[in-house]
């Protein structure tokens, strides 16, 4: 292949990897707002695959002025892509319909994307005769663009500039690779100075965005929560956000409210006490999540020896334990000399744990993705077992009986599957609703439970009231989460969808 076409190899990496990230941002944004992230990305990937080959199709229709068509797509890639996530946070915020304006995007996308190279291989054999070479040439650009682009968005674009600032960055690079063909090959273009000015605008639009993407950041949260934002951190796995209304602060990760300081006592009282009322020794407590160190300080109200808390976000970690709105609630709990952090996988960490615990607390995010729904399955409940002492109990929290009732029967028959005699719960939180929990142990565990410290909700009046639980927060024909058969994250995003309508 002669060295004039070249530059074209350059233009499918670029366009090939760019096409992945933004169906990379279309599938993480959908999965961010709507939940159920197995079917937004399986959704996004079908729909791309599908709209690359009417693409390639649609793309034998243009038979005259081969560069302008593919400068014209370029800079419509560019275009699309460029808004694509601004696009859907607002089709969130004011469009009913949102899945018609990312089943658009995505075939927009797909299809543009699909007509590259169909285009750049009629230049290039138009001139130099030789289809097998420049086909193989071509697709090995491209399959390597959307490696590098498969790569770079969940290892440094996502982590370091978020979605916004991401997707603008990318049509900054298709307009680019757009602008190179014109000037490269500018006399093979018709009406080139209209193309330049239009590309170099384009250009221009896409940095601005990219400037701005921070305070663009702000304003679209700013509608998606109903409070002041006062803190906004993408870190490698998740996205967090705090909020305040005069003494109300709230975290949020992934759009989940985690708790509200107006009434998150209720939760980590029932959380940590319930089952410290019938652990026999005290001595060393795991947590497995709970890296806002909310349920460290309960725990440290009792003479413990040591606490292990494993949370997969250093940054979490982090924010909690220097973040002087957090600090003030978990009354510098992270920086407790009894406590020790791993900021490893739960999963991982309990494969390779020599410890034995007196109580695990499982403080997990809900089953939302696969993920997480692998912290609720079987296994993962064997490993927990392989880390308690005889008499140790489990508590994990298990969403909402009302909200999602086979979500948390499910919960609770997984965890009675791996031999525990398992005792379930449930309190009001006005931020959450009808909030449950399931206790386990592989002793049985009786109903005389005493509240030792001191709280502000929990007494030993009303903990008997706990257990009780209403006909329609009942659901025993539920299946057990397994590894291989992840059914509880089905069951949780049929109950998100359901009260979402």
């Amino acid at each position: 292949m002669s060295k004039k076409y070249k530059i074209l190899m350059l233009t499918t990496l670029v366009i090939s990897g760019c096409s992945v990230c933004y169906e990379l941002i279309i599938s993480a944004v959908s999965s961010y707002l709507l939940g159920n992230s197995t079917l937004q990305y399986s959704i996004t990937i079908g729909l791309y695959m599908c709209a690359l080959g009417l693409g390639s199709y649609i793309s034998r229709f243009f038979t005259k002025n081969l560069f302008n068509s593919l400068v014209k797509i370029e800079l419509l890639i560019g275009l699309v892509g460029g808004f694509s996530a601004l696009c859907l946070f607002l089709a969130n915020l004011y469009i009913v319909s949102y899945d018609i304006v990312m089943y658009l995007l995505i075939i927009s996308i797909g299809t543009l994307a699909g007509a590259e190279i169909p285009i750049i291989a009629r230049i290039i054999e138009n001139d130099e005769n030789n289809l097998k070479l420049t086909l193989s040439s071509l697709f090995s650009f491209d399959y390597i663009g959307g490696l590098l682009g498969s790569i770079a968005f969940p290892l440094l674009l996502l982590p370091k500039l978020g979605y916004f600032a991401t997707a603008f960055l990318c049509g900054f690079l298709n307009i680019s690779a757009a602008i190179i063909i014109i000037y490269k090959y500018w006399n093979k273009i018709d009406n080139v100075k209209f193309y330049k000015v239009l590309a170099s605008t384009l250009a221009i639009s896409m940095a601005i965005g990219m400037v701005f993407a921070e305070n663009i950041s702000k304003v679209i949260e700013g509608g998606l929560y109903r409070d002041k934002i006062i803190l906004i951190e993408q870190t490698k796995y998740q996205k967090i956000v705090m909020t305040k209304h005069k003494d109300d602060i709230r975290l949020y990760i992934d759009g989940n409210c985690q708790f509200s300081t107006d009434d998150e006592y209720r939760y980590h009282e029932a959380l940590v006490h319930v089952p410290m009322s019938k652990v026999k020794n005290k001595n060393n407590i795991l947590i497995l999540g709970g890296g806002d160190g909310l349920a460290v300080r309960e725990v440290l109200k009792y003479n413990v020896k040591s606490i292990d808390l494993v949370d997969l976000d250093a940054e979490m970690i982090k924010i909690c334990s220097t973040d002087k709105n957090i600090t003030d609630i978990n009354k510098n709990s992270l920086k407790s000399k009894k406590l020790k952090i791993y900021s490893q996988d739960a999963y991982k960490y309990l494969e390779s744990n020599k410890k034995k615990y007196d109580l695990v607390i499982v403080d997990l995010p809900d089953p939302n993705s696969e993920s997480l729904n692998k912290l609720y399955s079987n296994v993962f409940y064997r490993l927990c077992k392989k880390s308690m002492n005889n008499d140790a109990i489990m508590v994990v929290q298990s969403t909402s009986p009302y909200y999602a009732t086979k979500a948390f029967w499910s919960i609770n028959k997984t965890i009675e599957s791996e031999g525990f005699n398992v005792k379930p719960y449930h309190v009001q939180v006005p931020a959450f609703g009808d909030w449950g929990f399931n206790m386990g142990s592989m002793n049985k565990i009786d109903n005389n439970f005493k509240i030792e410290k001191q709280t502000r909700f929990l007494s030993n009046e009303n903990i008997n009231s706990i257990f009780t639980f209403a006909k329609d927060e009942k659901n025993t024909n539920v299946e057990i989460n397994r590894l291989t058969k992840p059914v509880l994250m089905q069951y949780y995003n049929n109950a998100v969808e359901n009260w979402n309508q």
